[in-house]
């Protein structure tokens, strides 16, 4: 990657380690449990504080400017504005349903259930925001003036679409919403563009329809082989005991078969949309591929389990290294055209995003 001042042999590097991590990490677990989860704002800051500084751009490490603060009020607005409406209204569903009016109370689920999910597209594109506006390189931040708002419905209908075309138009609407939220925010000066299409990230998620298919016929010759295995050592009921054991293990094959699939389905997908982004005459690239994202999962599989769910707090640390480990980029960089985003900073942190859970990019 080139930029005004010299070459780069990386544009992205990560230079942490999980030695410097540990502390972190289970200071956090412990205050979080001491305060009965309201440190977790806190810990969250502190993380990416951390992680943060530890990431290099072209020739400076990034740094987060966010508070605990900030997460902390922005979720109690959310619970005040949605949460506690959407208690009070769970409260007259089950008064009228009590109270024999059921089509009433599957008005107001249904209303509230529309609710949530416009809102979570919000969160989405909120996080996002927030983020932007939070991350420095060079001393200029991100942002975007666009409040979210048009995106909700963005998220809304084109889920949908994907929802009533039995998933058919899921990945276009993936990779559509990519595009939106990240077409909309700018770093510096700077917007980003989006343009990826979905072609490729289809092909790959037909795989999902021929997985049952394949499970089907393996189950099958599965259940009869253990079915005639069975019958030679035990006759009919060892037959039955067999064929049971090849159906079990079908099932096994399924859904090991299914969560690989999600895999590789995942990959191309980041393949594909961080390929198709760009910021002023920077493209990038995400260079993680289905064995890389495998070895990930299994790796935190692994953690958690032989850790007896310790480990769960290193995973934020793993998926932030693997994800500047294998990014990169290309083009050129005029450092002396950056100047500060002008786009409006957000005061607030990310209290859409705690209230539905849900990640932001």
């Amino acid at each position: 990657m080139e930029e005004s001042n010299g070459q780069a042999d990386s544009a992205f590097a990560f230079e942490g380690t999980w030695q410097e991590f540990a502390p972190i990490a289970f200071t956090n677990l412990l205050l979080t449990i001491v305060t009965l989860g309201i440190y977790r704002f806190w810990a969250t800051t502190r993380e990416r504080q951390y992680l943060w500084s530890r990431s290099r751009f072209v020739d400076e490490n990034l740094e987060w400017a966010g508070t605990g603060k900030e997460l902390f009020f922005g979720f109690l607005i959310v619970a005040v504005v949605l949460l506690l409406p959407f208690s009070i209204i769970t409260l007259i569903t089950q008064g009228a349903i009590f109270r024999g009016y059921e089509g009433l109370a599957a008005l107001i689920t249904l209303t509230m259930f529309i609710v949530i999910f416009y809102f979570t597209g919000v969160a989405r594109y909120r996080a996002l925001r927030y983020r932007l506006s939070r991350t420095r390189w060079r001393g200029i931040r991100g942002g975007s003036d666009d409040q979210g708002f048009t995106f909700g419905l963005s998220y809304m209908w084109k889920n949908m679409a994907g929802y009533f075309t039995a998933g058919l138009l899921t990945p276009w609407a993936m990779v559509s919403l990519w595009n939106e939220r990240w077409s909309k925010m700018s770093f510096g000066p700077h917007k980003f563009e989006a343009y990826a299409e979905s072609g490729e990230v289809l092909l790959r998620f037909l795989l999902f329809y021929l997985a049952p298919f394949l499970i089907f016929v393996a189950g099958g010759i599965a259940a009869l082989l253990g079915a005639g295995a069975g019958y030679g050592l035990g006759g009919e009921e060892g037959a039955m005991a067999g064929g049971m054991f090849g159906i079990f293990i079908g099932l096994l094959v399924f859904y090991l078969l299914i969560g690989l699939i999600a895999v590789a389905f995942y990959s191309k997908f980041y393949e594909v949309v961080v390929g198709g982004t760009q910021w002023k005459d920077l493209h990038f690239e995400f260079t993680a591929s289905t064995k890389d994202w495998l070895i990930l999962f299994l790796g935190d599989f692994a953690l958690v389990i032989f850790t007896l769910g310790v480990g769960y707090i290193f995973l934020s640390y793993r998926h932030w290294k693997f994800f500047m480990t294998h990014m990169e980029a290309g083009g050129e960089i005029v450092l002396d055209e950056l100047t500060q985003s002008q786009t409006s900073d957000s005061q607030t942190g990310e209290g859409l995003l705690d209230a539905f859970d849900v990640g932001a990019i």
